[in-house]
């Protein structure tokens, strides 16, 4: 059985953070690195070719959030193994030595749920910790699907990595100010609620009542995002707006707008 892993990266206009990304996988560390650009402006392109990496391209028209690249990347590495590493996330080498140990003994799992530390305005995150992630798959028959936030589809066996070895999660460090996470929050949910929209879903007065309560209550409180100073509160606070703003265009979408804004003009005449 092979134990060949690539590296899978998609990127647009990463040049800010791409560097550290690279220098944690290249360099012969794995056995390739595949950079799928959605046609950067910057010098991610540039950048990645400094490093060694195959490139590939993925047309940025039309796409919202970086999902629907993510197919066409799998599909694209070279090795039996998988490794998709966002274009601001750092493999530590307690993580590459993990997985090449993984996949050269006996029966390995098919897919593997890696933590993820993430930092956000400088302070590490413990509400968010461990924010498990599928990154780690067999390429063959693997299905990502096209919208935000999808957990690919893995045929066969799943496993964790656990949470106590924070020495094998990605060091997260997204380069995001408020203003880009509020539009990212607005791009995202609306892919959401396409995808919601298409399943039935509905969203209820008590569900849009608490449900971002308790996801502030439970980074907060429970998994001791307090310890994280005023950028916890802040954290804290965005997830619970990101699930207020997903329920809010749910519930959007379960009366009919025309009709009322049809009525309310009726009334004025």
């Amino acid at each position: 059985m092979s134990n060949r892993i690539s590296v899978v990266i998609n990127t647009y206009n990463a040049e800010t953070t791409l560097e550290p990304t690279l220098k944690s996988v290249a360099g012969g560390l794995f056995d390739e690195v595949l950079v799928c650009d959605m046609e950067s402006t910057d010098r991610t392109v540039e950048i990645a070719r400094s490093y060694g990496c195959r490139i590939v391209t993925f047309p940025k028209e039309g796409c919202t959030c970086v999902e629907p690249a993510r197919a066409f990347a799998l599909q694209s590495a070279a090795c039996e193994w998988v490794l998709v590493v966002d274009a601001d996330e750092i493999v530590t080498p307690a993580l590459h030595d993990y997985l090449y140990a993984l996949v050269g003994g006996q029966n390995p799992p098919a897919g593997l749920w890696i933590p993820r530390r993430n930092y956000f305005m400088g302070r590490f995150m413990h509400g968010t910790y461990p924010d498990y992630i599928l990154r780690f798959m067999r390429r063959e028959g693997t299905l990502w699907a096209p919208h935000a936030h999808a957990i690919p589809q893995v045929v066969g066996r799943t496993e964790r990595i656990p949470a106590s070895r924070r020495d094998l999660a990605f060091i997260h460090i997204p380069p995001e100010d408020m203003s880009v996470l509020l539009a990212k929050a607005d791009a995202y949910t609306e892919s959401e609620r396409v995808r919601r929209r298409e399943r039935g879903e509905k969203v209820t007065f008590l569900r849009l009542l608490f449900k971002p309560a308790f996801v502030f209550f439970k980074l907060y409180i429970l998994k001791g995002g307090f310890r994280d100073g005023t950028p916890g509160l802040i954290r804290a606070a965005y997830n619970s707006f990101y699930k207020f703003t997903s329920l809010a265009k749910m519930y959007e979408d379960s009366i009919d707008l025309k009709s009322i804004f049809a009525s309310g003009a009726e009334r004025l005449r």
